[in-house]
């Protein structure tokens, strides 16, 4: 590039030098040229007549806003699961509440007496305190009823009162292996102790669970669980299971009729619900069968033991394994308390060394399967805590454990399809988590 522009003006000197009269003419007409343009933009139409228009204008400025009234008092909401060994002073220690006055309350008033009897560990309980730690007030989940004991801190003194639980139920699905036991198993998988027995009773008709488990025995369920503030508070009622023992598979769907009656059904609407239970018991161990010739421990004489002995803790209910009607409840002979149960057609049963029977069962009264008659016990010709449990047919003795046991009625033609209507989802959610995420128990 600098040496084109050294060549150029080498070029134009060269001219000058050759042609001096025609290199200023040509210039000064460049210049002239020039000079026009720079007149005629200076020129333009218009361009002095250009103004700039002014007016006034008057606007309303906004006023500056009162300041904001002062914030309420800050309130700080705790939430506390409760440990075992916990007593009131530690559980408001860790909920952030320095008030002695709230703290004694809640120790030695009667009306907050529940908090005291029902602080079982795993429980959650929910605060409020001012920013310095005062009580404000504390909501307690009470047992067994879906409300709350709130105690709130008035001008003067405490209010206590209930209120229904906010709940929200959602759908879990959990599957599990026996390694060791059910329970073992269950808690392995995460599923509630609640659910767990249900399962045991929905597939109790056909599984023994005290003798019929098998270590590989698999199981799934859909079940409800019931949430307050987002916190777990307790098993709702399973949708679907699936138990497969010894290599068979079965499965169990809830179905609520048009009448509103909620049953277990098989997936082609067969009742899971046998017309008996096999057992009276929940979990426990058989520790003296059904035979004709027994050595007596306490009559000391060979003699034939007619019913099934379930060993249990001193306490644990007792079931009735059917439908009934009470014929008996009162004490008999080496039976000590016992109830005796009449039902349809030809059966009947007896639960012998109760401790004690359940309220409301006295003779004549009408129990439904499942029902709890009463406690076991040691009362009559026994060495510990037993339950004796025997079934009869025609009065007469049989085992129980190996008797036949009479079937329920199946689903009316009519309401099938309904069934597998609303039966699909969850069935098809039981299929999805068959074999996923297997707890095993070692």
């Amino acid at each position: 590039m600098v040496f084109k522009k050294s060549r150029i003006l080498a070029q134009v000197l060269s001219y000058r030098e050759r042609n001096p009269q025609q290199f200023w003419v040509g210039t000064g007409v460049a210049a002239i040229s020039l000079f026009g343009m720079m007149t005629a933009f200076a020129v333009a139409p218009g361009s002095a007549e250009l103004t700039v228009a002014q007016r006034t204008v008057v606007e309303q400025l906004e006023l500056p806003k009162a300041p904001a009234a002062a914030p309420a008092a800050a309130v700080f909401v705790h939430t506390e699961r409760v440990q075992r060994g916990d007593t009131i002073a530690s559980l408001m220690a860790r909920l952030g509440i320095q008030d002695n006055e709230a703290i004694s309350f809640l120790r030695t008033s009667r009306e907050a007496a529940p908090i005291n009897r029902q602080m079982r560990p795993g429980k959650a309980i929910s605060a409020q305190t001012g920013a310095n730690g005062e009580f404000l007030s504390l909501s307690f989940p009470l047992n067994g009823a879906d409300k709350e004991l709130v105690v709130e801190k008035q001008a003067k003194g405490f209010r206590v009162s209930e209120k229904p639980l906010k709940l929200d139920t959602h759908i879990v699905m959990k599957s599990g292996e026996i390694r060791s036991s059910l329970f073992g198993a269950t808690d392995a998988a995460g599923l509630p102790d609640a659910a767990a027995t249900q399962m045991a009773d929905i597939f109790g008709g056909d599984i023994d669970f005290h003798k019929d488990l098998r270590k590989g025995d698999r199981f799934s369920v859909v079940y409800e669980m019931v949430y307050s503030r987002g916190e777990p508070t307790r098993a709702g009622r399973i949708l679907a299971a699936e138990f497969i023992n010894a290599g068979h598979t079965y499965k169990a769907l809830y179905y609520q009729d048009k009448d509103g009656k909620g049953s277990y059904y098989t997936p082609d609407g067969k009742p899971l619900k046998k017309a008996f239970l096999r057992s009276p018991l929940e979990f426990s161990r058989v520790t003296s069968g059904f035979t004709t010739a027994r050595f007596h421990p306490i009559l000391q004489t060979w003699r034939a033991h007619k019913g099934v002995d379930y060993g249990a803790p001193m306490g644990t209910g007792v079931k009735a394994t059917a439908d009934g009607t009470v014929a008996l409840a009162g004490k008999q002979n080496g039976y000590g308390n016992v109830v005796v149960l009449r039902h349809q057609g030809t059966y009947s049963t007896a639960y012998g060394h109760l401790r004690g029977f359940a309220p409301g069962i006295r003779n004549g009264a009408r129990v439904h399967q499942g029902d709890t008659i009463g406690f076991v016990g040691m009362t009559g010709y026994a060495t510990g805590p037993h339950l004796h449990y025997e079934f009869r047919v025609n009065d007469v003795q049989v085992n129980p454990l190996a008797v036949a046991l009479p079937t329920a009625f199946p689903l009316p033609k009519e309401q099938v399809a309904a069934f597998k209507n609303r039966t699909g989802d969850v069935l098809s959610q039981l299929d999805r988590i068959r074999g996923m995420n297997l707890a095993q128990v070692n």
